[in-house]
């Protein structure tokens, strides 16, 4: 593999390559297998993940270009609103991941189609059935009431919301690609989708920038045809090739199976259900204390502290399947030295946050200008939130992994029913504004950052009774 690589390389390109190999190659070539598989994921995330937060940085500008404000607040909403329908796979998604993943660690590639073709059949039927309830109520909704909105945009926002779930439903489908390459413990190949979905999606806007006057229902179209489709396409590419002996058929879907996966998966829903709440209640809190308008702001700074996040959450991503097939074979060594090192990077993000914190204001001046005002609480509360949230998932990524899912989903609900209010209280009564919607789910998820250490060290050392080791 060495060799092939090396003759593939310039003389120049070669002679760079062997300065570096002392450090390249202990890194992506040798150790444990496992281990190398999710070095080389990380990697290739970073550079991908890399590209779609630029791409990401670029749309927001040139879209608040080419709406007002106003409309640029509705359409996060929408889209944030819209998102929730992802959590109607009932948790599928998750369930299906662990369940490919145990199948994969087993060598039963037989089960494992049957695990991809009986799920495409159950998410197919949801999203049929979801997608004809919506066409029903969606002219019964009053979407300026809900988004606080003129009231002479209103048929244009039933349009706009029916186009956007229209193209979600493909997405919701189809996909389940993504799901298969990260329980395959290639999330990186996933990655590649996301960014031609991004990359697509910059050209789109620039297109409507310089062809058409400025239209919520333009944008619907374009943003949401391209995020739609191009799973599409993925899935028919990697299912002819790749992943023809995976290739979803009607005759590998047994229902027999729906019970298994949904037995985990409704647990995951009930824990998506919750993460909805915390972590997607926001926008429509702020919009209907403040307006649509002071969105905005909020969205800003969680797009510039959401790099940490992002980087965080592309270093794990790659462990969950890992962790599953290394917790099925009882490779609890691996596990140890993997939580080790996660906890080290931890402690880097501590400092990057600090230093993002203290260049915040100028970031944002250099990134949408003068004309949108953060306050540096909302930075502050920002980076709190973030660092808060990254502490925990190094722990609920492997204990979502194990499936020993209870305690977490206890959590959960009570914490999903405390955060709408407690958002309210601090934000509306407590006079703290913006900073308050953001400080009310770090209150939320901070006892977590005891609790999961505590359980992950019990299931470890075989001694996770009760609740604590509970499916």
């Amino acid at each position: 593999m060495m060799n092939q690589l090396f003759q593939l390389l310039g003389k120049r390109t070669q002679r760079i390559y062997v300065w570096f190999k002392p450090i390249i190659e202990p890194i992506f070539f040798f150790g444990n297998a496992r281990t190398v598989r999710a070095r080389k994921n990380i990697f290739a995330l970073l550079i991908l993940r890399g590209i779609s937060l630029l791409t990401g940085f670029l749309i927001v500008p040139l879209t608040l270009h080419y709406l007002t404000p106003t409309k640029y607040g509705i359409w996060l909403t929408i889209s944030s609103i819209v998102g929730w329908f992802t959590f109607f796979d009932i948790g599928l998604g998750n369930g299906f991941r662990n369940k490919f993943a145990e199948a994969k660690a087993k060598n039963d590639f037989e089960l494992a189609r049957i695990y991809v073709s009986t799920t495409y059949a159950i998410l197919t039927l949801v999203m049929v059935v979801l997608f004809l309830v919506f066409v029903l109520i969606n002219p019964l909704l009053n979407w300026s009431s809900l988004l606080n909105a003129p009231r002479d945009i209103s048929a244009e926002l039933s349009m706009v919301a029916g186009i956007t779930f229209f193209f979600f439903c493909f997405r919701f489908i189809f996909g389940l690609i993504g799901t298969v390459l990260v329980a395959d413990q290639q999330p990186a190949s996933n990655s590649v989708i996301d960014v031609c979905g991004n990359i697509l999606s910059l050209a789109i806007i620039w297109f409507l920038i310089h062809t058409t006057q400025s239209s919520l229902l333009s944008l619907s179209i374009g943003l949401g045809a391209c995020t739609g489709l191009v799973p599409v396409g993925a899935s028919i590419i990697l299912f002819s090739s790749k992943y023809r002996h995976l290739r979803p058929s009607m005759r590998y879907v047994q229902f027999s199976h729906a019970k298994e996966l949904m037995n985990l998966g409704v647990k995951f829903f009930i824990l998506q259900i919750s993460a909805l709440i915390i972590f997607s209640s926001s926008n429509i809190i702020i919009i209907q204390l403040f307006s649509p308008a002071e969105v905005i702001p909020y969205n800003i700074a969680f797009k510039y502290f959401n790099i940490v996040s992002m980087v965080f959450y592309l270093v794990l991503l790659p462990f969950w399947s890992a962790y599953t097939e290394a917790f099925t074979r009882g490779d609890i060594p691996w596990i140890q030295r993997t939580l080790d090192v996660l906890r080290r990077l931890w402690f880097l993000s501590v400092a990057i946050v600090i230093l993002m914190t203290f260049f915040a204001n100028t970031f944002y001046r250099m990134w949408v200008g003068r004309e949108i005002h953060i306050p540096i609480a909302i930075s502050i509360a920002m980076g709190i939130y973030v660092l808060i949230i990254a502490w925990s998932s190094i722990y609920s990524n492997f204990i979502n992994g194990t499936g020993i899912i209870r305690m977490e989903l206890l959590y959960s609900i009570a914490a999903g029913i405390v955060n709408i209010p407690l958002a309210i209280i601090f934000s509306k009564y407590l006079h703290l504004g913006i900073p308050g919607v953001i400080l009310a789910p770090s209150l939320c998820l901070f006892p977590g950052c005891f609790l999961w250490p505590l359980q992950v060290k019990k299931i470890l050392s075989g001694k996770a009774a009760g609740i604590w080791g509970k499916k």
